[in-house]
């Protein structure tokens, strides 16, 4: 399977509901955490229309206690076509998106800390984003698989002999 998978629009790719499991490492003291649970990306209505509704929610579990949690974000059309621009669900930005590689970096500075995202496309169904998170209030690794839960459909194998040729 050819890595990385290029992606022409990324909120045509992204459109659906996915099956998420996160890991989060505080590599300070070694504690890790999961989260496991469901992300949908649904159309926004007007005014937002063309735009991704992502809403996450599962469960989270932290040094044996595991907690519901859920969280929103909205995915509008890039400024360049095939990408898009990430906002927090009350309209701040957070990072833009350009899988049209297959790849994609970006930075968020939340206070005095850094995230510094990575996205990776495996294919029509599978893609993962890496969070390093970094600054003197934390000290995190946040890495999140997406599987999409209604699998692309692919043409089957012909089961016809090949014709003769001329």
């Amino acid at each position: 399977m050819p890595f990385p998978h290029p992606v022409p629009e990324a909120l045509t790719h992204l459109a659906g509901e996915w099956r998420v499991t996160r890991t989060v490492r505080d590599l300070a003291d070694g504690s890790e955490g999961r989260f496991s649970g469901t992300t949908l990306f649904s159309p926004l209505p007007a005014p937002d229309e063309g735009g991704l509704l992502h809403h996450e929610s599962g469960v989270f579990t932290w040094r044996g206690t595991a907690r519901p949690a859920e969280r929103t974000l909205r995915f509008l059309p890039g400024g360049i076509p095939g990408t898009a621009r990430v906002e927090f669900a009350d309209g701040r930005f957070f990072h833009d998106l350009d899988l049209r590689s297959g790849r994609h970096s970006a930075d968020h500075p939340c206070s005095a800390d850094l995230y510094r995202g990575e996205f990776e496309v495996y294919d029509a169904d599978r893609w993962r984003a890496r969070w390093r998170v970094g600054g003197p209030a934390k000290d995190l690794l946040l890495v999140t698989d997406y599987v999409r839960t209604h699998i692309t459909a692919r043409p089957a194998p012909s089961t016809c002999p090949e014709s003769p040729g001329p």
